[in-house]
């Protein structure tokens, strides 16, 4: 089996277990591929959780559910050590935490304080926790899924920018179609009444050489002066029109032009193509900026949305010359 292969039979086993949420899948495993860690925000009872388990339950990794809450402890998330009695003598012995987990479903990370959520930042960023002094390495294949509800904001403490963007992408989900919805019915009835098919998992290795194909795909200097073009239209908007500069308060970071690169080049991997087009930027554009960029009080009081002011800047900002002369 080869790593595409595999990929698909990932997406596939993932869109049986989620119905009518094809998109979410498929960033979701663009994720995955890009060794990123996502925030995926939807309404109550939007399957968030299902299309997180459905992920670890296909691939043969390790899944941990935190639920975070407002009386939660770092030692809860990170793991703590423990006084032990050996042969007479007193030890300390480190229990992991499920952060150790290799995909780590941060469940409505936005109602514990802000100490505890820090506590994510070294194990997102470093890939390794320090406790009592000691520094223990996290598996290699390691990715971190927070949800967040965005109705119900009383008594949440929302996630910093500094955190935010640390997040590879900002996902949203939504309500799916009438007949998605039907057959997820149907679905969760079969499920009641028939025994669980145990399938043979995705090796842990396919997804290593999944990411190593993927980084093969090339980013002509076209396309890489566009991609920096279009988040520097977001620190210097009034270069473009006025209409982004009375909108954009905080344009996005350097983390942002990676991202953008990254999520591109798995997006034409999973197309089978060798090369980022203009396409794939767009098709990403609007979950690396929907976190990063910080909309202005007249945008918001206009009732103007992130994804519109991206709209305006695929529009304002001049395409590759290449693209432009198709």
């Amino acid at each position: 089996m080869t790593p595409r292969e595999s990929i698909k039979i990932l997406l596939e086993r993932m869109n049986e277990a989620i119905i009518g949420q094809e998109h979410i899948v498929e960033r979701l495993v663009m994720g995955l591929l890009a060794d990123g860690n996502m925030i995926v925000e939807g309404l109550p009872g939007l399957a968030k959780t299902r299309a997180v388990r459905s992920m670890a339950d296909v691939i043969d990794a390790t899944f941990s559910r935190i639920q975070f809450t407002p009386d939660l402890l770092p030692s809860d998330i990170t793991g703590q050590e423990l006084l032990y009695e050996e042969n007479g003598e007193h030890a300390f012995h480190f229990h992991k935490g499920p952060i150790f987990g290799n995909i780590i479903l941060a469940d409505e990370i936005n109602r514990a304080p802000a100490k505890v959520q820090s506590a994510m930042l070294e194990a997102m960023e470093e890939r390794q926790v320090t406790v009592a002094g000691h520094t223990y390495k996290l598996p290699e294949l390691y990715m971190v899924l927070a949800t967040q509800n965005p109705i119900e904001q009383e008594g949440t403490y929302p996630l910093s920018e500094a955190q935010k963007d640390r997040f590879l992408m900002h996902i949203k989900i939504t309500y799916v179609n009438m007949e998605s919805e039907f057959q997820m019915i149907k679905m969760i009835q079969e499920e009641k009444h028939k025994e669980k098919e145990i399938k043979e998992k995705i090796p842990q290795e396919m997804i290593f050489a999944a990411r190593e194909e993927v980084a093969q795909v090339k980013l002509s200097e076209e396309i890489g002066h566009y991609i920096v073009e279009l988040v520097f239209s977001t620190r210097y908007p009034l270069r473009y029109s006025k209409q982004l500069e009375v909108m954009i308060d905080v344009g996005v970071s350097p983390r942002g032009s990676l991202a953008l690169t990254q999520c591109a080049q798995v997006h034409a991997w999973m197309r089978g193509r060798e090369e980022v087009t203009v396409e794939d930027v767009h098709a990403v554009i609007y979950d690396i900026f929907r976190h990063r960029m910080i909309i202005s009080k007249h945008a918001r009081f206009n009732e103007v949305k992130t994804d519109d002011v991206v709209d305006i800047i695929l529009e304002q900002v001049p395409l590759p010359k290449e693209s432009s002369a198709k």
